[in-house]
């Protein structure tokens, strides 16, 4: 079972992910929590250029990049997590990058397309948990903290982002859910935890 939480910047996603993980390891229930850019020791290694804001990355090499991390991070944790039954738990995996590099760069989706499915070995998640909030309210979110290099983006490329992640839902609504970010912390993790339980109930867990 792959759940996967997708998101602007400062949407609360990883937030929400750590509330449904520590809340689903308390039922008992095998959780494996991962995330994107990172899950593994090379994962992490890229993350970290990835988002030094100082580098200048061009589009291509940054989706490569990407793409690099994803395919070793679902043949050595995704793919075995899988193969045991477990509910993994992703912070950003396959849309992101339609959202960021697709819709955020501009690089065509048939080539992105066809890059997740190579890397992925066409492993798509079972749902995904869409936080949506306006761009100006999740910037206000992140502000003080450091900004990355994705963060330092200007509003239009954030605004092309939700806008892509928003298309995404629509053109896949059976896999999303979509929950309005911008409530309480707890009134959001309610939410999508009554959504992952009835969820999870239909495939025996």
């Amino acid at each position: 079972m792959l759940i996967t939480f997708e998101g602007i910047e400062g949407s609360g996603k990883t937030t929400q992910l750590s509330l449904l993980a520590s809340y689903l390891e308390g039922k008992g229930l095998p959780v494996l929590r991962t995330r994107e850019p990172g899950g593994t020791e090379l994962g992490e290694a890229l993350r970290e250029l990835l988002l030094r804001p100082e580098l200048k990355i061009p589009p291509l090499a940054e989706l490569l990049i990407f793409m690099a991390i994803r395919a070793h991070h679902v043949e050595e944790v995704i793919l075995p997590a899988l193969k045991e039954q477990r509910i993994v738990l992703c912070d950003r995996f396959i849309d992101a990058t339609y959202a960021y590099q697709g819709y955020g760069r501009g690089i065509d989706l048939t080539i992105i397309e066809t890059l997740n499915r190579f890397v992925t070995k066409g492993i798509r998640p079972n749902l995904t948990v869409l936080l949506d909030c306006d761009v100006r309210t999740g910037r206000a979110r992140k502000r003080g903290h450091g900004a990355d290099r994705f963060e330092r983006e200007s509003g239009r490329f954030h605004s092309r982002v939700r806008r892509g992640y928003i298309r995404l839902s629509k053109t896949e609504a059976s896999r999303f859910f979509v929950v309005d970010a911008r409530r309480d912390v707890m009134e959001v993790q309610m939410e999508i935890r009554r959504k992952v339980e009835e969820f999870l109930s239909t495939y025996g867990f």
